[in-house]
Formats: structure tokens, sequence, C-alpha cells
């Protein structure tokens, strides 16, 4: 495991460990942010934590042009219960993903730390958000990092049933109209999986982002 100096600089990422840690330490600055996203790797560590950097054997990712919506969630889409918008509230989606409670999870790897990183990526136009209204309320939403061709999702919250559902697939629908290439959905978990993310492998993930960024 490589230990990060001030130096900007990341160890080849066929480096990391079996579950996916490249590297330990550094600094959520823009400059290393940035160099992380277009080399594979993302941070993803607890409050009590060092900065971990991720890399991980397996990606997650959904092809915005083979997915298609299951039928249940084209039904909500269609019944128009629900408002999107895009980069509109980012901060306030960043907020509700750092503090909604989920099952089998104690706390938080938004940290405060990383709630400002993101707000200074967020003001250059590269952390991005979907969210979804109900009667003018801010109910659902997710946010990620946008390298261009390939989006790299970070987090999502519901606040009542499909609503981060329905942002997931609004997003989708966008990067298809953009023609982008990917969407990064990064590590496996089961409610991914059930809304169509599948994974491939680092190897794959890194053709299609270099030819992508």
């Amino acid at each position: 495991m490589y230990f990060l100096s001030k130096e900007l600089y990341f160890p080849p990422v066929s480096e990391a460990s079996y579950e996916g840690i490249l590297a330990v330490g550094g600094d959520l600055s823009t400059e290393r942010l940035l160099l992380a996203y277009r080399e594979g790797i993302f941070p993803w560590f607890e409050e009590d934590e060092p900065i971990l950097w991720w890399s991980p054997p397996q990606r997650m990712v959904v092809n915005p042009n083979e997915y298609k919506v299951a039928k249940s969630l084209r039904n909500i889409l269609n019944r128009k219960i629900f408002d999107i918008t895009f980069n509109q509230k980012f901060s306030d989606v960043i907020k509700h993903c750092q503090t909604i409670k989920r099952k089998g999870q104690k706390g938080t790897w938004i940290t405060d730390s990383m709630y400002e990183a993101y707000m200074k990526l967020h003001s250059l136009g590269i952390a991005q958000s979907v969210e979804v209204w109900q009667q003018g309320k801010l109910i659902g939403g997710l946010y990620g990092v946008d390298l261009g061709k390939v989006f790299c999702g970070e987090s999502m919250f519901s606040l009542v049933p499909n609503a981060s559902k329905v942002a997931f697939v609004s997003l989708i629908e966008k990067l298809k109209w953009e023609n982008y290439h990917l969407l990064d959905c990064q590590v496996h978990n089961d409610h991914l999986e059930k809304l169509g993310a599948f994974e491939i492998s680092r190897e794959n993930y890194l053709k299609i982002l270099k030819s992508s960024v």
C-alpha cells in the first residue's frame, strides 16, 4: 500500500490490494481529485480513518446506450409524479446524501472535508447533481463527477419510495442523449444491480476511461 506525500502522484492501479485499496493519505485538493478520477481512482473512507484511495478490481457500471428501463420504473416516469432538475441544488443533494440513515451503516463516508472538496468541484462545473422534486420539495437525488464522456456517480438519496431510482434513470437518459460512454457506479451493491448496473474488470474500465477523457 502506497503512502501519499504532498507530491501530486498516484502509483499504478495494478498495485492496489485485493480489495482495491491503492493508497493512503494525501489530500482532497481539486488537483488531486481530478488526477485520481482520470486514473480510475476515487476516495472512500470514514470520519475516523485516513484518506483511502481505491481502484477496485471490478467496476460497477452502466452503458447508457444499452440501458433498458424496467417497465415498472418506466410507468412511474410516465405518470410524471416527480419533477427532475439538474445542478440546481447540488449542496442540498450532497447534504442529504451525507445525513440520510442507511440500513447496516453506522455513519457516513461523506465527511465535512469531502463535502467541501466536492463543493469546489461543483463550482468548476465538474461535480454535478440530479434533483427529484415532489410538490416543490426535494425528495431525492444523486451527485457525481463529470469527466466528459464518463460520469462517476458518488451517492444518492431518497426520502420517498422510488425517488433515487428516478434520479438514476433520469441521469442515464441524459447521458445517453449527450453520447456518454459510461456511468461509473464504482463498487457493487445489490441496489445498483437491481437498477441494471453490472460489473466489468478494472482493465476494461480503464480502457473506456482513457478513450473518453
